[in-house]
């Protein structure tokens, strides 16, 4: 639209209007935040083998897009992603700019030395300001003295010392502000409302206390008496024996293991009555019922419980019967039946349910270690009944399809002292075996909470609150990675032989380079992350203005004034136009730094808005166009050429920030993460409900390529095609290359193919386009930002012709192509792709001339 109204308009300020106007939209940030992005070395992935996702990453490219839309000062911009934690009273964006340190590679690998990867990390953002800013290829001096510029090893020690105690942190910010905005004021009504609701429940709770002092010392009384209380013994096994003729051979602990003959479905009997030593002793006791513990032994298989070949059993069923002279044998009720653990679909509660069937309680998958059930009796056995009658205890094992039985067990009597222990929270039972007298407050505060849980009417008005912090509105704090300078045990920087970091020489102080020291801030050993990022932007330092304004320049004119963008140094080629550079580099220091100002000056030269076209009569005298007698003429970046296709289509979805996502991906990419641990997708992003007002999984397919998510170790090839950098390392200067598969690609892949689809779409749907003619003059203007030439027309009208001719011959194609049911449709609108896949294939579409 502001080049259209640009192209209309005649007056002599047309293009500086239309340049105000490019500058002012929010997508200046996304376009030139990309470059940055490439320096800032981004991913939103670690790196190395595991190369874990980062779901967080994007808050710092938020703030780079925000901070180049909002003309952020360039010395600004700088001081705060390198020392903004140390910033007097930081402000929360003011830390999460310091992420631009945490985009360093992070190894998670089991084994690895943590301290070794922790220099890597510091020896990388050493490099990468050393690219960035100094335009130095300071990494030379990592491991000697570099051997052309003027920098020792000392020199990159005392750089490195700079950053040496920025530890690696997170902290934690809002999603967005209007989300956080939102957030303040939900989370207020809810706390109004819930502070109302607590009321009650603290009046109750008020009220209990008094009753608890009663209930805890009742209850601790029946814990000491069920701890001196000894039913294990109260009864003995007069006889043990298996139906199926297996062996139950007594072991020296009261347990029994299963030997001999084994048979497919057995029942194990066992006898007990009280001896005439014990009579005296007991008839207090009540029985209230039994615990079957289930326990290992070398001579199972897998160690048992279980005697089948992975050491499971199947326990069909557990019955009680009680005999007396002349009445027989009475079955004892079970009212409750429970496990430490039980197999799904073999539940305990299957081996009281009074069928003695092929189901039952089973342990899988968890054979080969002790496991425990409790069966209470629906009524308790009385003292009269232990004394006078025998108990016959059968444990039935009817499972059918191979050897399932028990392979060793024991059986314990509970009293009814210990059952009602029993049914207490471990955690309550443990804190009572403590002595009242050395129990701590937390403790104590556990027990009165339990003790209120069983009370009908706290539980009913706690219920309600509890229901209410469940609609608790949702916090859209998110944590993200930043660096903090740590204020304890700060580490001493040495030089490192070879760059080793095992092999450490002297110590060395924060200091700058010599070769650009301003003797009135040099002050070794007292230097802090916030001077050394000063000093950088000071004025006095001549090198990060003049490099980046050399940036700035090479993305605008495909080449800097310096060729080697990235080295500064004396092997880097020289400057082209020494006093031109001087100048930007002055006129961006005193215009405040600001970005916008200093392309905008670019732009409005005449070198500029010079054509791209070839002129022979010149080519000799500077066939590197060195002194700029046109314009250069470049292949945009990888990301570019889709949003290219989405934009003229009309697909393109231009919300700005947030979230990486994740358009399709050929399958096989993603399956190369380490170990399958990376499924492309599953972002933890997708289930939050603060997601951006609109969002969802379609439109997020066609956002601009800047916010498909970046694995390190499996980039989209859509990116990589195109020479999109790797982002292990910071990238000034991207290259460009030139392979029969770009061709393919645009051709071929899917978002392609879509964009072609609905470009077709847009031609025949618009009212305004009446005639083929039109259609094919609108489809070019799209793709070149020009009028067809009569030559071109004619060549577009052949093309749509022969390919209406071959779609009507070949309707199963058409209907493929134009993803239409109806024929009719299909022939005109698979003719129409495949003009406007031609078109939008040119290789004038992806190229800025």
């Amino acid at each position: 639209a502001a080049v259209n109204k640009f192209v209309n308009d005649k007056s002599e300020n047309a293009y500086e209007h239309l340049v105000d106007e490019l500058l002012a939209s929010p997508h200046f940030g996304e376009r030139w935040g990309r470059h940055w992005l490439d320096k800032a070395r981004y991913a939103d992935s670690d790196g190395y083998e595991k190369d874990r996702p980062r779901y967080n990453a994007w808050k710092y490219r938020d703030w780079v897009i925000e901070a180049i839309n909002s003309d952020m000062p360039f010395d600004q911009f700088t001081i705060e992603q390198l020392a903004g934690d140390q910033l007097e009273h930081p402000t929360i964006n003011q830390q999460l700019a310091t992420a631009f340190h945490r985009q360093t590679l992070t190894n998670t690998e089991g084994g690895t030395d943590q301290e070794e990867f922790r220099v890597a990390a510091v020896f990388d953002r050493v490099e990468t300001i050393g690219t960035v800013w100094l335009g130095l290829t300071v990494g030379c001096a990592r491991c000697h003295s570099h051997k052309y510029d003027q920098i020792s090893q000392r020199e990159y020690y005392q750089l490195f010392a700079y950053f040496n105690n920025g530890d690696e942190t997170t902290t934690k910010i809002p999603s967005s502000a209007v989300a956080q905005e939102k957030y303040t004021s939900e989370k207020a009504l809810f706390d109004a409302k819930h502070k109302e609701l607590q009321q009650p429940l603290n009046a109750r709770s008020n009220e209990l206390q008094p009753a608890f002092d009663g209930w805890l010392k009742d209850l601790q009384a029946k814990h000491d008496a069920a701890k001196s209380q000894s039913t294990s013994n109260l009864l003995k096994a007069g006889s043990a024996i298996s139906t199926g003729g297996a062996t139950l051979k007594p072991l020296e602990d009261g347990s029994y293991l299963a030997t001999g003959k084994q048979t497919v479905q057995d029942v194990y009997e066992l006898r007990y009555q009280q001896t005439d030593a014990e009579k005296t002793e007991t008839k207090s006791h009540e029985i209230a019922g039994l615990r079957l513990e289930l326990l290992t032994d070398d001579s199972l298989p897998k160690k048992g419980p279980g005697r089948s070949n992975g050491g499971n059993f199947v326990l069909s069923e557990i019955t009680v019967d009680i005999f007396s002279e002349g009445d027989g044998a009475t079955r004892q009720k079970f009212r409750s039946a429970t496990a430490d653990f039980s197999q799904k679909e073999f539940e305990v509660a299957q081996a009281i349910d009074g069928e003695e069937t092929t189901k039952g309680w089973a342990i899988s998958p968890q054979p080969g270690k002790p496991h425990a059930a409790t069966f209470l009796f629906e009524k308790p056995l009385s003292h009269e009944v232990v004394f006078e009658r025998e108990l016959l205890v059968r444990l039935s094992q009817q499972y059918t399809s191979n050897i399932h039985t028990l392979g060793r067990f024991r059986i314990e009597w509970i009293s009814t002292v210990q059952a009602e222990l029993i049914s207490l929270p471990e955690s309550v039972k443990t804190i009572l075996a403590v002595e009242a007298t050395k129990r701590d407050k937390k403790q104590t505060d556990a027990l009165l909470a339990y003790y209120k849980s069983q009370d009908e009417k706290y539980q009913r008005l706690k219920s309600v609150v509890d229901a209410h912090q469940k609609k608790a509105p949702f916090n859209p704090a998110m944590v993200v990675r930043v660096i903090k300078s740590r204020t304890e045990s700060p580490r001493e920087t040495r030089i490192m032989k070879r760059g080793d970091f095992l092999q450490p020489q002297g110590p060395v102080q924060p200091k700058t380079l010599e070769v650009l020291t301003d003797p009135q801030i040099a002050n070794e050993g007292t230097q802090s992350r916030l001077d050394f990022s000063k000093w950088l932007v000071s004025g006095k330092n001549p090198l990060p203005p003049r490099v980046f304004v050399n940036h700035v320049w090479s993305h605008l004119f495909g080449n800097g004034l310096v060729p080697t963008v990235n080295d500064f140094g004396v092997r880097g080629e020289a400057v082209s136009h020494p006093l031109l550079l001087d100048w930007l580099a002055n006129h961006f220091i005193e215009s405040g730094w600001g970005r916008k100002e200093l392309i905008k000056t670019i732009v409005k030269s005449q070198a500029y808005q010079r054509s791209s076209a070839h002129r022979p009569e010149l080519a000799e005298l500077d066939p590197t166009n060195r002194l700029l007698y046109r314009q250069n003429r470049f292949r945009v970046e990888a990301e570019i050429i889709r949003d290219l296709y989405l934009s003229a289509s009309g697909l393109l979805e231009a919300r700005i920030g947030g979230p990486s996502v994740f358009p399709p991906l050929p399958p096989g990419i993603a399956d190369v993460s380490y170990a399958n641990n990376f499924k492309w997708g599953n972002s933890d992003w997708n289930s939050r409900p603060d997601r951006p007002s609109g969002a969802s999984p379609k439109e997020d397919i066609y956002r601009r390529g800047m916010y498909t998510f970046f694995k390190r170790t499996a980039a989209h090839p859509n990116l990589v095609t195109f020479d999109c950098p790797d982002s292990n390392t910071s990238c000034v200067d991207r290259g460009s290359s030139n392979t029969p598969l770009q061709a393919l690609q645009t051709l071929n892949n899917n978002v392609f193919v879509d964009a072609s689809r609905a470009m077709a779409d847009l031609l025949l749907k618009s009212a305004d386009l009446t005639s083929d003619d039109q259609r094919l003059g609108e489809l070019f203007r799209r793709c070149t930002g020009r009028p067809p030439t009569n030559v071109e027309m004619q060549i577009l009208q052949k093309l749509l012709h022969d390919a209406n001719a071959y779609y009507a011959a070949s309707p199963k194609a058409a209907i493929a192509l134009a993803k239409t049911k109806n024929q009719d449709d299909a022939t005109s609108k698979a003719a129409w792709v495949a003009v406007s896949r031609t078109a939008l294939n040119l290789d004038e579409f992806i190229m800025r001339e």
